[in-house]
């Protein structure tokens, strides 16, 4: 599994930005997260894809509306499954 921590810290602040508002914020669409963020839509845009490609945002299909994507951090799949046994 990849260190979220190690893998962000390379990336452009934009992408940092984003990731540390998807922490505090939870799931969110591009355009709330431009809204949250303040960042145009098209940086938003580019940090995704910059987050994606180290592994710690997963894209899926935002139910309210299909045409859109939530973005999540992928360490959330890890906290909501109990540990094996």
């Amino acid at each position: 599994m990849v260190d979220p921590k190690s893998a962000v810290t390379s990336l452009p602040p934009s992408a940092k930005l984003v990731y540390k508002t998807l922490q505090y914020e939870g799931p969110m669409t591009q355009a709330q997260l431009a809204d949250a963020s303040l960042l145009p839509q098209r940086t938003v845009r580019h940090a995704l894809k910059k987050l994606e490609d180290v592994d710690v945002v997963e894209e899926s299909v935002y139910l309210m509306d299909a045409r859109k994507s939530n973005y999540r951090l992928a360490e959330d799949d890890a906290a909501a499954e109990p540990p094996l046994v």
